[in-house]
């Protein structure tokens, strides 16, 4: 099923405030919470559809990200089922103690159980580029470099010194929140002892301070295949950021802004240039020699009486993708010169006379012109 458009989604125009955002999205995560609709699948449905938009639309990078690229661009981005718990955690502006519920709906307790914070993978990261027309035609390889969490090697990344190991949090027993009711909710908020990780370190690694990880800057190259196009990505598998308690890194999705070329522009596989000849060219015929995109120059023949503004095909010197290659399509403009000589004139009138023009021209089948 297709995604609907996260403004659709939370009922609100694209210029909407993040205050309305933020009222729309309380209001639709009260009226669909499984709390309130048990077994209700398609409440369900929505209450994530819901908190999937608000995630996107509150955060100001990932919003205008969304505006630019639309989906593709914040693939990734977003919590995704199976770590929801992780994206409520900074909701609490919203529902205030109330954002603790979604972590039983969606399993945060459950992982939290027996203390130990459990294993997961990091935050995937997103880096941008600017790479050349050609570049993004051919191919080519760019350096970069980026800054990610790193699990650290002290503690290999459970944030405890050697030796001292974590304890259950006392305050929740491990679970890594507190209860209350409210209401029809049951109201579950991050316990305060462990800020929810249902554990406490008594001796915190030195090195990292107790956060399992240490922000390091790398460089590593990207290999951009033939045919990329612009706003698309490429994804390097376990290049994001470390996961909590040693847990595996999520990956890194690089974005591609391609720029324009002076000459050529694409379509799909297919590359277009316009090159001039004169009257004599066109209406004689003659060979021309006209420079691809990849640096070759090819014999092109230019057949007599061609009009201005007609394409000839050059197969297979297009854009590469999947062992095939598209076609150089390019559009002749026949130059009128400005100013001729005295001679040229002469040659002009006479030619003019030979073929009998006249100053009432008959007009053109609009269908002679389709092209």
């Amino acid at each position: 099923m297709a995604k609907r458009d996260y403004y659709e989604v939370l009922g609100v125009q694209k210029n909407a405030s993040k205050d309305d955002i933020k009222k729309a999205y309380r209001r639709l995560a009260i009226q669909y919470h499984p709390d309130k609709n048990p077994g209700n699948k398609e409440a369900e449905e929505k209450f994530k559809e819901a908190t999937e938009a608000y995630e996107i639309l509150s955060d100001d990078q990932k919003r205008q990200t969304y505006d630019q690229f639309g989906f593709a661009g914040v693939e990734g981005m977003t919590g995704g089922q199976q770590d929801y718990s992780q994206v409520f955690r900074g909701f609490e502006d919203i529902f205030g103690d109330f954002s603790g519920i979604f972590d039983t709906f969606f399993g945060g307790g459950g992982r939290r159980q027996g203390g130990g914070g459990g294993v997961r993978q990091g935050a995937n990261l997103r880096y941008d580029i600017e790479i050349s027309f050609k570049d993004a035609v051919f191919g080519t390889k760019v350096e970069i470099q980026y800054s990610r969490n790193e699990s650290c090697a002290a503690c290999k990344g459970s944030g405890a010194a050697n030796g001292s190991g974590k304890k259950t949090c006392p305050t929740c027993q491990g679970s890594g929140q507190v209860r209350h009711s409210q209401g029809f909710f049951s109201v579950a908020s991050t316990c305060p002892g462990c800020g929810g990780e249902g554990y406490i370190i008594e001796h915190p690694c030195r090195e990292c301070g107790g956060s399992g990880t240490i922000k390091k800057r790398q460089k590593i190259m990207v290999t951009i295949p033939a045919g990329m196009e612009n706003g698309k990505r490429v994804v390097i598998p376990r290049q994001g950021d470390a996961g909590p308690n040693g847990g595996p890194p999520g990956d890194l999705y690089v974005y591609m802004r391609v720029k324009g070329h002076e000459y050529f522009e694409r379509q799909d596989l297919d590359l277009y240039c316009a090159v001039p000849i004169s009257i004599t060219q066109a209406s004689l015929g003659a060979d021309i020699h006209v420079n691809t995109l990849d640096g070759k120059t090819i014999k092109v023949k230019v057949p007599p009486g061609i009009q201005s503004g007609k394409m000839l095909r050059i197969r297979d010197e297009g854009v590469p993708s999947g062992g095939r290659r598209g076609n150089l399509y390019i559009k002749l403009i026949v130059q009128i010169p400005a100013r001729l000589s005295k001679r040229g004139r002469e040659l002009m009138e006479a030619l003019s006379r030979s073929e009998g023009e006249n100053e009432s021209p008959k007009p053109i089948p609009l269908s002679e012109l389709s092209d």
